[in-house]
């Protein structure tokens, strides 16, 4: 039995550090396990040794700095994480390994107005279909990460007002797939899992400090300090879209006046061209027109970059992240949004935060999301499970 203290306490405690670190990165060199955990490079290599002999981790060769490497990552059969994402017009799903590989990936067409019931319907088929197109045993799946369109309370998990999914509002998202599927389900917003996403895959990579924003329907936030996800207590940071930019503006769906998601949301930006490009407009299209150099187009996306970087500089003045990174469909307008948004960046944040501060767009696209909830059920995945081999035993109930 180990006792709090001891040499074998020490040493499960030390494995359990390398081998967090690893899961969280994807792949790390010896050098950059022991400078992320603080253990000495001789532990570290040791460790190493123990973990590769046991099959928990892969070991290859590499380069940094200019020297020989090794470069170390979890074994590809270790385990099974799922990512399912949910948003105002579609249902994404993906299927990766604990070495950070998608392993697979589908997209179909999700209705508005269907039902919590049919939407987790379809959820289920489609990781069962994704889950035998790789072949992966099912008894090796570690956990599931859910997105969807809307704040989560995080104490009882369940989902508050949300105007993408009206029918969604009350359900208990994480529970109802945990049902359905058998295994680990962990839940949170699309702009958290976003900025999850793009810090471990996209443009975030590097960074502790950065905030994810994403125009769509609605606005939001994803917020991450020191590396991790912060939520506020209640589950609702990073509710960037309703502050207030003017107090005589347009009602919000909050209640308030003139909030940043009245000046640069899908529903409130596509009527100002309407009467020149048709009621059908979608923001995907009004980017394209606006790369095409329609005049209309461009000066409403500058609009909206110029509002959008005003809320970016009250985070930099109550933050102080050194990147922002823009998500949806509005980043593929690049500097066309990019250049006011720095603007007015530079012209109301702090001047110290705002040199700090870099200003990206997504590097994921769509995908950012899906991979964003393959990120999260990575990092809430215990340590033990891998090293106990104590992943489940019976395979999953979906059929």
């Amino acid at each position: 039995m180990e006792t709090p203290g001891s040499q074998s306490s020490l040493h499960r405690a030390n494995l359990e550090r390398v081998v967090r670190a690893v899961r969280l990165a994807g792949s790390l060199t010896q050098a950059e396990i022991a400078r992320t955990t603080g253990l000495s490079a001789a532990t570290v290599s040791n460790i190493v040794r123990e973990l590769k002999d046991g099959g928990t981790v892969e070991v290859t060769p590499t380069s940094a700095g200019g020297r020989r490497a090794r470069s170390v990552s979890l074994s590809g059969d270790a385990g099974i994480v799922i990512g399912v994402d949910f948003g105002h017009t579609h249902l994404r799903v993906a299927v990766g390994n604990l070495a950070h590989q998608v392993l697979a990936e589908e997209s179909e067409p999700l209705d508005v107005d269907a039902s919590a019931a049919q939407g987790f319907d379809r959820a289920e088929q489609l990781v069962s279909r994704l889950i035998a197109v790789t072949g992966v045993d099912r008894a090796k799946i570690a956990g599931i990460g859910l997105g969807v369109p809307g704040p989560i309370d995080v104490e009882s998990g369940t989902l508050g007002s949300t105007s993408i999914l009206p029918g969604w509002t009350g359900t208990k998202p994480a529970e109802e797939l945990k049902d359905r599927l058998g295994v680990p389900v962990h839940v949170d917003n699309d702009a958290n899992l976003g900025a999850l996403g793009e810090l471990v895959w996209g443009s975030g990579r590097g960074v502790k400090d950065l905030a994810y924003i994403k125009v769509a329907s609605g606005v939001g936030a994803g917020l991450v300090i020191s590396g991790r996800i912060y939520r506020g207590p209640g589950g609702t940071a990073g509710e960037i879209g309703h502050i207030t930019l003017d107090e005589s503006g347009p009602v919000c769906r909050c209640g308030n006046r003139g909030c940043l998601e009245t000046f640069t949301a899908a529903r409130y930006v596509l009527p100002l061209l309407q009467s020149s490009h048709g009621t059908e407009l979608t923001m995907e299209r009004v980017v394209s027109l606006a790369r095409e150099g329609d005049p209309g187009c461009r000066r409403v996306i500058a609009d909206v970059g110029r509002h959008i970087g005003s809320g970016v500089a009250n985070l930099c003045n109550l933050l102080n992240p050194s990147r922002v990174v823009l998500g949806g469909d509005l980043a593929e307008a690049g500097e066309l949004v990019l250049g006011p948004i720095r603007e007015s960046v530079g012209r109301y944040a702090i001047p110290s935060a705002a040199r700090q501060l870099s200003v990206l767009p997504g590097a994921l696209g769509g995908r950012a999301e899906v991979l964003g909830a393959l990120a999260l059920a990575l990092s809430e995945m215990g340590d033990s499970t891998l090293l106990d081999g104590s992943l489940p035993t019976t395979a999953p109930a979906f059929t």
